[in-house]
């Protein structure tokens, strides 16, 4: 099997493309996690432009989510069409060019029709990087995986980090103007190797193998209710992720009595130590393998969320939180990697899908358990959930180790 389907300019060393892809498909991770990030923390400055409620403000940040998912599955259709690496650089330009869009708006209602298009283009680019990055782990036959989403937290980091200390000195003009030509500079140069190579002739893919059976539609299906069991584990890992992102500091403020920027730690400890695990996450699936990994990680976050949500005190919450973003931290990537390598990149666009649904099901779900409960025991949910996906590890071992 050749490891480059053709190439689209002079020929170079089989194993120096597969590298040069590593590096641009590593680049578009880096740079998808910059720009939102970069967005996210002017939020404020531009529901202070719009003049928008805070109702009218989530109803418009809604767009993002709308637009993300509406297209997810359509960029699985044109990625199979055209390919991964062409459909990658045209959806990042367009988050690129997207993100400059908020601050032109004055009210809340176009504001929402933006970031529609903005939640088109980055539904699109995750769906399509990923199907990327599952083609390149087939040809590699390593388990790189966690690598490229280390990236965009990484990249997360950067860009919330830049855009603080910016903020007082930019206004969101020309600070979202500057990641439009940051990310079309990226764009240009870690493009250009995506377009000049296709991606890595991927293995045969037979549903009916990877479940076991004969074939035919019986194996088609068992194929798709993997796809779809792959995708609950994507779903279990992004509904922590949301609710830690918008509940964790709440709950150590209000339960704990945690000062402010104690309070404001609580994610921070959250991504730094989610970011961590994905930089270890190969070492660790090519010690483990993926079955083992899922279950270990599974229960490590169960446990982790079970004390960050019922400690007494805030630095053992803290702790919880962390132990937390080590467990999850690589139970996606593995998720969204066995989903392509089953039914590529409509396989990516399906756990993807599932995956996103879980980061806007878990917020609104955590409160409304807390106002029928407690935020402590709705943040339980989290830990209920790992445990689901160490479970569906344990159900799966066979097929995630193939």
């Amino acid at each position: 099997m050749p490891i480059l389907n053709k190439t689209r300019s002079h020929s170079v060393v089989p194993g120096r493309s597969l590298t040069a892809l590593r590096v641009a498909i590593t680049a578009f991770f880096a740079l998808d996690g910059f720009i939102f990030a970069g967005w996210v923390v002017r939020i404020p400055d531009i529901k202070h432009q719009t003049h928008a409620s805070a109702g009218a403000l989530g109803l418009a940040l809604l767009g993002v989510s709308a637009g993300a998912v509406l297209t997810m599955t359509l960029t699985g259709r044109l990625c199979r069409r055209y390919g991964s690496h062409p459909v990658t650089v045209v959806c990042m330009a367009v988050l690129a060019l997207s993100v400059a869009l908020p601050p032109l708006t004055h009210s809340a209602p176009a504001l929402g029709a933006v970031l529609l298009l903005f939640g088109a283009a980055y539904g699109g680019v995750n769906v399509a990087f990923n199907s990327a990055a599952v083609d390149l782990v087939a040809a590699l036959r390593r388990p790189i995986m966690p690598s490229f989403h280390a990236a965009f937290s990484l990249g997360g980091m950067v860009g919330a980090g830049l855009g603080g200390l910016v903020a007082g000195a930019l206004s969101p003009t020309r600070h979202l103007l500057g990641l439009t030509v940051t990310g079309l500079l990226v764009t240009a140069v870690a493009g250009r190797t995506l377009v000049r190579y296709d991606s890595p002739a991927p293995p045969e893919r037979t549903p009916s193998r990877a479940a076991g059976t004969d074939g035919g539609a019986a194996g088609r299906r068992a194929g798709r209710g993997l796809v779809v069991v792959f995708g609950l584990v994507a779903l279990c890992t992004a509904y922590g992720e949301g609710a830690m992102a918008d509940w964790g500091a709440l709950h150590l403020q209000q339960d704990l009595a945690a000062s402010a920027g104690t309070a404001a730690a609580g994610y921070a400890c959250f991504a730094l130590a989610m970011t961590v695990g994905r930089l270890t996450g190969s070492a660790l699936l090519a010690r483990l393998g993926r079955a083992r990994t899922v279950i270990a990680g599974g229960t490590v976050a169960a446990a982790g969320m079970l004390l960050g949500s019922l400690a007494p005190s805030p630095w053992a919450a803290l702790t919880g939180f962390a132990v937390t973003g080590l467990g999850l931290a690589n139970l996606f990537p593995i998720a969204v990697e066995r989903a392509g390598a089953l039914a590529g990149p409509s396989g990516v666009a399906v756990a993807s899908t599932l995956g996103y649904g879980g980061m806007l099901l878990g917020p609104p779900a955590i409160g409304f358990m807390a106002d029928w409960f407690s935020l402590p025991t709705a943040l339980t949910s989290v830990a209920a959930l790992a445990a689901v996906a160490a479970a569906i590890g344990a159900s799966t071992r066979r097929v995630l180790d193939r």
